[in-house]
């Protein structure tokens, strides 16, 4: 059930005070956050911003310089989002995307590489079929399930450094039997 809370009049008074004088300032607050960040849009956003953060900081007290800390809170939020969008081009800009692009070779597979890996599969899965169950399992739930250790000893009910020992004997026999 939906009951309305009231609010003292100097709470309301107070609310009202501070909507007004941001509604006043609003446009002029707009176009001080767009020279400082060079877009509407976002100057619209920072100014949004600035309301609500006004608007916390000044529930239950009267500011002495609202106005100014209005514009403070503006100011702030514009600098910190221009240095952020300078940060940000000078790290990824449209041009990077089309070096990369261009500088990686087509992405499939030569036949050489694909028989040479093949070859490699089989080897690994020879090795890993001479391995014990136990040591198989361990081996195959770490590289390929990518599970913990500990998710391994549990689900093999053995202690934490034998599960460690049985993926690290597994990996030695499958680089001795790659050579």
């Amino acid at each position: 059930m939906f009951v309305p809370v009231r609010k003292e009049p100097a709470a309301l008074s107070q609310d009202t005070t501070t909507l007004c004088l941001f509604m006043t300032h609003r446009p002029a607050l707009v176009n001080y956050a767009r020279r400082i960040v060079g877009s509407h849009a976002q100057a619209e956003d920072i100014v949004q911003e600035a309301w609500l953060r006004f608007d916390e900081a000044s529930r239950g007290r009267l500011l002495d310089d609202a106005t100014g800390y209005l514009y403070r809170i503006v100011r702030n939020l514009a600098l910190d989002g221009a240095r952020r969008m300078t940060r940000e081009s000078r790290v990824i800009t449209g041009e990077d995307f089309d070096t990369a692009a261009g500088a990686c070779p087509d992405a499939s597979p030569t036949p050489e590489t694909v028989a040479l890996y093949k070859d490699e599969y089989a080897l690994v899965m020879e090795a890993l079929a001479e391995l014990p169950e136990r040591t198989r399992i361990a081996f195959e739930m770490h590289r390929f399930g990518d599970a913990k250790l500990r998710e391994i000893a549990a689900v093999l009910n053995i202690s934490l450094p034998l599960a460690h020992r049985l993926v690290g004997d597994a990996v030695q026999h499958c680089k001795e039997r790659l050579g």
